[in-house]
């Protein structure tokens, strides 16, 4: 299966593997962030578009599109077309450099990357029909006040993953009383009572938990041993997907 991206322009921005590292992750003491799986998966399930030039984008609180400025670290061929006030009224549009093709029924979701913290800006998410779109989307942020945002060169501004979203029309949530579900009761009450117990030494400075320092059932796609189910076999902790190869 492919995505096809197709640049725009003679300098698109370079598209990379979602990376796991993040900065504000890093300046936890052992880098605690990391022990959490679903957020490094979340940061690596998709491709990350990054900036060519580091700039620096102003908004003094107005409506229009020149209460807007931008300022690059350097001369950068396209700057102004990469990076612009469009919408006006604190938003700030990229444009991608790409026109990307999906195979059917797959769609891009672009959003900011994710559990990448930004002061002063949020990005917004989007969902494009990229199987059949003959034209690129752009990817936008928002000032959440008047001030100034930098984005560093080599800063991801977009975030792409796929998802086949008609199968979501489909789905019904059920909200169902636990004992319904005699094995899931189970595995939840055993759960509940390790994870209990293994916070409590922590908090008793137990010397044996402070050396294991954290549980790691599902990191590892581990049941506890008291509960009677196989492992599953799905499970994954390490995602990278892979590079844009050069095609014809």
């Amino acid at each position: 299966m492919y995505l096809e991206c197709y640049p725009t322009e003679s300098r698109p921005p370079e598209i990379v593997p979602g990376r796991p590292q993040r900065a504000w992750m890093d300046n936890f003491a052992d880098r605690h962030p990391y022990r959490c799986l679903p957020l490094t998966m979340a940061n690596t399930t998709g491709w990350e578009i990054l900036c060519p030039v580091g700039f620096e984008a102003t908004w003094n609180g107005g409506i229009h599109q020149n209460d807007i400025t931008f300022k690059s670290d350097h001369p950068h061929p396209g700057f102004d077309d990469f990076v612009k006030s469009h919408f006006s009224r604190g938003t700030i549009t990229f444009h991608t450099g790409y026109l990307f093709r999906t195979p059917p029924d797959w769609l891009i979701w672009t959003m900011g990357p994710p559990n990448h913290i930004k002061d002063g800006i949020q990005p917004l998410a989007g969902l494009v029909e990229t199987d059949w779109l003959p034209f690129p989307f752009t990817m936008n942020w928002v000032f959440t006040r008047p001030g100034t945002v930098k984005f560093a060169k080599g800063e991801p501004f977009c975030f792409i993953t796929m998802i086949q979203d008609k199968p979501l029309e489909t789905v019904q949530p059920v909200i169902r009383h636990f004992n319904s579900n005699p094995d899931m009761r189970k595995q939840y009450d055993v759960w509940a009572e390790k994870r209990g117990e293994f916070n409590a030494r922590i908090a008793a400075r137990d010397p044996a938990a402070t050396k294991e320092a954290w549980q790691r059932f599902y990191f590892k796609g581990e049941l506890p041993e008291e509960i009677e189910a196989p492992a599953p076999k799905s499970h994954v902790n390490k995602r990278r997907l892979k590079a844009p190869k050069i095609g014809f």
